[in-house]
């Protein structure tokens, strides 16, 4: 009696752990690759502090990754302004800290509010339109805060930098690497949980077309506004960490090539495919710095790589890593009757 009540728990353990992975579509690779990113930082030579910054700028990138796939990919816009929503979260946390006093801890939440605000009305403004006026509209707001941040010196210094308190009184980048973190775990599982929901539905048939979703009884407006004020509000909520962790902000925290960065890195993860974009940061952010280290006397070269391995996707996998991902596991299921993936 007492081992079938014993089998009986443990058989019910493992399916809620089945259902909690089938929920975040993560397999065993994904817990792999979760175990890899705690146990990083112990592992030479990534337990080298100018190793252990690229590893959070790359989780930073990674995180950005994911809130940015979540409006390209899913409701088919983008967001050009991104880089500055990020930047009002972070100015908005930074100047709390700075002029009342208030702890970071909180300031970042209070930025991800400001972004989110900001998000909704420009998505009230551009969202009701169609073609490419969300995306310019997006980026000519992002300019216009770039330009206030510039030329507000007496508020946020412009060039010359606004120092903002970090989080820790410490020299090591370790414990910021995982603040950073579980900070993107949570990007994650929230923006996977909405996407995996009735929304996520919603956002995936106005993104493939938004006529037939219409018919359906979808308000395109209602839930484009929903999908980037969500998304600017976790760009504002990243821009917390960024003002606290590098301690010192300007306005070029908010430009328009940043973006294009993280586009790149969504792209070539794969739209609509939330991961994608998160695994592809961090070959991508160490190359890049690697570049800055050793080829300084080549500014640009990261985008220029960029924009090359983007055509290449385009061309040969659109749907980026996740598509190639799924061709070599239809690769290896093949002889278990599994339909095989077209890698075009």
């Amino acid at each position: 009696m007492e081992k079938e009540t014993q089998y009986k728990i443990e058989n019910t353990t493992g399916n809620n752990f089945k259902k909690i992975l089938k929920a975040l579509n993560m397999n065993v690779w994904g817990i792999v690759v979760v175990v890899v990113l705690l146990v990083l930082p112990y592992i030479p030579p990534f337990d080298q502090e100018h190793l252990l910054r690229w590893l959070v700028g790359a989780t930073l990138m990674s995180a950005q990754a994911i809130a940015f796939d979540f409006t390209t990919g899913y409701i088919n816009v983008v967001n050009f302004g991104f880089a500055a929503f990020l930047g009002c979260g972070a100015y908005t946390s930074a100047l709390l800290a700075v002029e009342f006093g208030l702890t970071p801890w909180i300031g970042i939440f209070v930025g991800a509010l400001v972004a989110a605000i900001l998000g909704f009305i420009t998505g009230i403004l551009t969202l009701r339109l169609r073609g490419i006026f969300a995306a310019l509209m997006s980026w000519f707001v992002g300019l216009a805060l770039m330009g206030l941040a510039r030329n507000l010196v007496d508020l946020t210094r412009g060039p010359l930098g606004l120092n903002s308190p970090t989080f820790l009184n410490t020299a090591s980048n370790r414990p910021y690497y995982y603040i950073i973190l579980v900070m993107m775990f949570i990007t994650y599982i929230i923006l996977r949980l909405i996407t995996n929901s009735h929304f996520g539905l919603a956002f995936r048939a106005i993104g493939q077309n938004i006529d037939a979703a219409k018919a359906s009884g979808i308000n395109p407006t209602y839930y484009r506004v929903l999908n980037f004020t969500i998304q600017c509000a976790f760009a504002g909520w990243l821009g917390g960490f960024y003002a606290h962790y590098y301690g010192i902000l300007t306005p070029a925290v908010m430009l328009t090539s940043r973006t294009v960065e993280i586009l790149a890195i969504a792209y070539i993860g794969g739209r609509g495919s939330i991961w994608g974009g998160a695994l592809t940061a961090y070959p991508f952010i160490f190359l890049n710095e690697w570049l800055r280290s050793n080829l300084s006397d080549l500014p640009g070269l990261n985008l220029v790589i960029y924009g090359l391995l983007l055509i290449l996707i385009m061309i040969f996998y659109p749907g980026g890593v996740a598509q190639f991902y799924k061709y070599i596991k239809s690769r290896f299921s093949k002889s278990e009757g599994e339909p095989q993936i077209s890698p075009s």
